[in-house]
């Protein structure tokens, strides 16, 4: 559903993306790991558009969307949660789902989205800026949502947020899998991505480096953490 092959990126001299493959069938969920600044949200935004792919090819199913701007991407069925939700904090939480809604949606239509987060049912007509950071995560993945996408980017979803609603969040990930949504996870908690990823990858200095599923992971786990994940 979603495949990458060779993708290369700059900004300006630095070389940031260096040839970096994945394939992605549908319904699957890979999640990218790494150390801050190896050009894992890089990667995302090189998928959506938002930063220009030096080389290199990007698909999604059989529809090459190399070098289309993000409106182009979206409309062929990706949707990005952006690191640190954007969500409109003057906006209610209503309107601030209406914001990605292309059309009426079919799979996903606000109905039940907000059967499926219940706390932003009840918060239907807060701001965003009056939301918690966990119920702006939830809203920043229903607006995303709401496009009804065949590919779904999340980008650090984790960050900053209590365990109990990271345990919310894997629930809603598992979910959307189930219902045939490919994503895409970058984070940098290991135990989230292992909990929902069917395959795992690390990334270094803009290259993948290592690829398993969680079980393999698990096992290695300590010998990859020191070689490729700490400080």
């Amino acid at each position: 559903m979603l495949r990458i092959e060779g993708m290369n990126t700059h900004y300006g001299a630095s070389h940031v993306l260096q040839g970096v493959d994945l394939d992605m069938p549908q319904g699957r969920i890979s999640a990218v790991l790494g150390r801050n600044g190896v050009g894992k949200t890089t990667m995302v935004k090189t998928i959506m558009g938002l930063v220009a792919l030096s080389s290199g090819r990007v698909a999604v199913g059989d529809t090459d969307i190399t070098g289309w701007p993000p409106n182009r991407v979206a409309r062929q069925g990706v949707a990005y949660v952006p690191e640190g939700r954007l969500i409109f904090p003057d906006l209610t939480v209503i309107e601030n789902i209406k914001v990605g809604e292309r059309e009426a949606g079919t799979a996903w239509p606000l109905a039940r989205l907000l059967e499926l987060f219940p706390s932003l049912r009840e918060r239907s007509a807060s701001k965003g800026s009056q939301l918690s950071g966990g119920e702006q995560q939830m809203l920043a993945i229903a607006r995303a949502l709401v496009s009804d996408p065949k590919v779904m980017l999340l980008d650090e979803p984790s960050q900053g947020l209590a365990p109990l609603v990271v345990r919310e969040l894997a629930r809603v990930i598992r979910l959307l899998r189930e219902e045939g949504v490919t994503i895409l996870l970058v984070e940098q908690n290991m135990k989230l991505a292992e909990a929902v990823a069917d395959e795992l990858h690390i990334m270094v200095k803009g290259r993948m480096v290592y690829s398993a599923t969680p079980a393999v992971f698990r096992a290695e786990e300590e010998a990859i953490r020191g070689r490729f994940l700490t400080v």
